[in-house]
């Protein structure tokens, strides 16, 4: 399999504080990993150094085959990123957010002509692309968010809590556009704190305190934990933390 995020002994402290520490782990192309922890896990931290936003501490780690050091800018070009708090821009209409987030990406003209009208017809969006997104419902934002995240067809999206608010309908369709870029070779790298989202992913890690605690499929950790969910074995881990946010 291909590694598309390599890291060692990632760590990133804040003085005395160490936010992350020496995390280690591989995830695959097109594999959808989740990354759960608690408030105060280290889970954002983590994942601003593995989006080449904040410079580790010490330990090493590969982003898309570059260096998490010496190559951030590369890192970026190469990597999709959505958050629950912000991905478009409100004031600005559906198919203004797609061509500025697509020349943002580098796309040329003729791809983001090409890649707006597929966009558009996929999301069955045609009767909105004049409409300002801050006038959609929430679950349209998100899977436009999603598909703008992607459009440059990078090899890593990064989803940081994407289907907070969501209603359950809109969460279930929202993962099938989140199958469909893996099963087009795109990583899914995604933190969620609804336990039944993590029963989708491929593998699971667990972080407690800024250390990963359990990495595994949601089968193997289940039997692990001698759970019949992931709740429990969420609730077992998080049972031992210390700290919060």
């Amino acid at each position: 399999m291909d590694t598309v995020i390599h890291t060692t002994k990632l760590t990133k402290r804040f003085g005395s504080f160490i936010a992350a520490n020496e995390i280690t782990f591989d995830v695959y192309r097109g594999e959808i990993f989740g990354f759960l922890g608690a408030n105060g896990a280290g889970k954002t931290t983590a994942m601003r150094m593995l989006c080449g936003l904040s410079k580790p501490s010490s330990g090493t780690a590969a982003i898309a085959g570059f260096d998490i050091y010496k190559q951030t800018e590369e890192i970026k070009k190469n990597i999709g990123y959505m958050s629950q708090k912000f991905s478009l821009y409100e004031d600005l209409t559906v198919l203004e957010n797609i061509r500025f987030f697509g020349g943002i990406y580098g796309l040329s003209d003729k791809q983001l002509k090409e890649k707006s009208e597929q966009l558009i017809a996929t999301l069955g969006m045609k009767n909105e692309t004049k409409k300002m997104v801050g006038a959609l419902p929430l679950g349209w934002k998100q899977k436009l968010s999603f598909s703008v995240a992607i459009l440059h067809e990078p090899k890593i999206v990064f989803l940081d809590e994407p289907t907070g608010g969501v209603d359950p309908v809109t969460r279930r369709q929202f993962w099938d556009l989140i199958y469909e870029a893996a099963d087009n070779g795109i990583t899914v790298f995604v933190t969620t704190h609804y336990m039944d989202e993590a029963e989708y992913c491929n593998r699971i890690s667990m972080m407690v305190d800024g250390e990963i605690k359990a990495l595994n499929t949601p089968a193997k950790l289940k039997q692990q934990y001698s759970a019949t969910s992931m709740d429990e074995v969420f609730y077992e881990l998080a049972r031992g933390a210390k700290r919060s946010e």
